[in-house]
């Protein structure tokens, strides 16, 4: 069984180790970009202690797709503000971190039998280039997403971490990008707000089967039943998370950060696996 870590001792595994981590944010609020939390500190923290990968893949749960898999094959991503409602500062944000076409290409032909194909009209919307800016700040790493087919069920993002796991050893560093609870309908917006009962109790379920490596409960809409529904009305935040679960292995040891309820109903649980 894997191991769970502190993020102070995250650092004393991940050096000795050719083959790269694998890194789920919980990325809330894209407010997070600008402003100084806990949460963007320990993305500050965490970038200071991660390899440099060759190359930065990018699941985020901001591009959704149906019946098939988009990898973004553009020479410089664009910065995507897709919110509303938010301050000018939050617009004027830019990440100009070049792509990588052709390891992007091979991606393509990696995810063939998952219906992947090339797209060069996406870039990096704000579930990527909102924590990619304390990780790496030079924007000097090639970045590039895929997108999410959201007419499969919750075990096809198993399979496609599977897939991407031998870009682990090619010096790719697999990035996740969502919330492990994300209902906002039922978020409170006061400055008092306190965790709901369904959110605590569907985060503390995730991070047991994490640990124990169950990704199959994960992956079981019939097993998580309607804690499910309650934790994510649209499951679009959830399938990152599996994603990463997918790509680790038995090798890996799990470390958490920020396992914090915010707003009542958005967990900010963050984890890393990476080779012992």
């Amino acid at each position: 069984m894997n191991t769970t870590r502190t993020l102070a001792s995250l650092r004393d595994g991940l050096a000795p180790s050719d083959r790269m981590p694998l890194v789920f944010l919980g990325h809330g609020s894209p407010m997070n970009a600008i402003e100084d939390t806990r949460y963007s500190r320990a993305w500050t923290e965490l970038g200071r202690d991660l390899p440099r990968p060759r190359a930065i893949l990018v699941v985020s749960a901001h591009w959704m797709t149906r019946g098939t898999t988009l990898v973004d094959v553009s020479a410089m991503p664009k910065t995507i503000h897709d919110f509303y409602g938010f301050p000018e500062a939050l617009f004027q944000q830019r990440y100009p971190a070049p792509g990588d076409p052709t390891l992007a290409r091979e991606v393509v032909s990696l995810l063939a039998s998952h219906h992947a194909e090339e797209d060069d009209t996406w870039g990096l919307d704000h579930g990527a280039w909102t924590v990619l800016k304390f990780l790496y700040p030079d924007a000097d790493v090639p970045v590039f997403q895929i997108s999410i087919d959201m007419s499969k069920g919750l075990d096809y993002q198993l399979e496609i971490g599977r897939e991407l796991a031998q870009l682990r050893d090619r010096g790719v560093l697999i990035l996740g990008s969502g919330n492990v609870v994300h209902n906002l309908r039922a978020a409170q917006w006061g400055p008092n707000s306190r965790p709901l009962d369904f959110a605590q109790e569907f985060d503390s379920l995730f991070a047991d089967r994490l640990t124990d490596r169950d990704f199959a409960t994960l992956a079981n809409r019939g097993k998580l039943g309607a804690l499910l529904q309650m934790a994510h009305p649209s499951v679009d935040h959830y399938l990152p998370a599996l994603t990463i679960a997918g790509a680790s292995d038995g090798g890996d040891d799990l470390t958490y950060m920020t396992d914090v309820i915010d707003l009542g109903s958005i967990s900010m649980r963050s984890f890393v696996f990476h080779a012992r």
